[in-house]
């Protein structure tokens, strides 16, 4: 079996900067910067024959490389005891096209669709034993965060793997988006 995911690799000084936030709330687990990434489609567990024919699938996928904006924390569920900690993105529609694309190329493949809407985020912390009274005052203090933007060229099919330490992610394959086209000059009258 493989437990898969398809995601955005974030770059070293993306991953710099929101290692940076992570300390604050007294029983918060941290995700490690190396394990930081922008899910685009949890797909779970496969068996062999289905692993290959999603990667062949995702190979398929066809967009234009874009620009990642890191904006804002927030809260999931967003009402009631909080659990997961996380940083948000800029509304970009090349994003919400890229993740449109993956999402029908894997149910194509027979999978179920994702029940929930899409929200990009990248994960800081599970909240498990966290208070809620520390957990509002951090996201009131760091909740302006807002990071440079970066270039997204590449997606990535991850593998994971859980262990007693929480999971490990492994790239399996590597996606690369065409460069965008060049913008055309106005037609002279």
């Amino acid at each position: 079996m493989h437990r898969l995911f398809v995601a955005i690799d974030l770059p070293d000084a993306a991953k710099t900067r929101l290692a940076g936030l992570c300390s604050g709330i007294r029983g918060a687990r941290w995700v490690e910067p190396e394990q930081m990434h922008l899910t685009l489609r949890f797909i779970g567990e496969v068996e062999g024959p289905l692993f290959d024919d999603i990667r062949l699938a995702l190979g398929r996928i066809e967009g234009e490389s874009f620009a990642l904006t890191l904006d804002g924390l927030g809260l999931f569920p967003m009402r009631g005891t909080p659990q997961t900690l996380w940083v948000g993105v800029t509304s970009n529609p090349a994003l919400t096209r890229l993740q449109r694309r993956i999402e029908a190329a894997v149910v194509a493949l027979g999978l179920e669709s994702e029940r929930r809407n899409y929200h990009p985020h990248v994960t800081l912390a599970r909240l498990k034993g966290a208070r809620a009274y520390q957990v509002s005052e951090y996201v009131s203090y760091q909740g302006p965060f807002l990071a440079p933007p970066f270039p997204v060229a590449t997606f990535q099919l991850y593998q994971s793997f859980l262990g007693n330490a929480g999971a490990v992610h492994r790239v399996e394959m590597i996606y690369p988006l065409a460069a965008p086209a060049p913008a055309r000059a106005a037609a002279a009258p």
